[in-house]
């Protein structure tokens, strides 16, 4: 399985707020149904180095392999959604790896249940 991380920046001027509420209400439930992607999330900031961090995000995604999610990122579904990311935010780095199988996952999920699983 393939793992992409983005660090993320808020545009100047960005509430987090909204920023945070778009990523709820629209990227979560986009990157659902795109059959690419295995899982998704977006995490704040909060203990790091760099200035204005509250401004600072980073998202983690798997997916099933590099041609399917270039598959996806092809997708009107995608563009547009690319499209309103770039107008409040911009990945500033990216990283991409193999993950070592089998890696490790607990059944005990902070909150009892995960409510933007894919539905299969």
């Amino acid at each position: 399985m393939k793992i992409i991380v983005h660090r993320i920046r808020l545009r100047d001027g960005v509430d987090p707020d909204v920023f945070e509420e778009w990523i709820r209400r629209t990227d979560y439930e986009i990157c659902r149904q795109l059959p690419g992607i295995v899982s998704f999330s977006v995490q704040r900031m909060t203990e790091t180095s760099l200035e204005g961090s509250s401004r600072n995000y980073f998202e983690v995604i798997s997916v099933t392999g590099g041609p399917d999610f270039d598959r996806d990122m092809k997708t009107d579904t995608f563009r547009r959604l690319a499209e309103e990311f770039d107008v409040m935010a911009e990945a500033v780095e990216e990283w991409a790896g193999e993950r070592i199988e089998p890696g490790y996952t607990s059944d005990r999920i902070a909150g009892a249940e995960q409510p933007n699983q894919r539905n299969q």
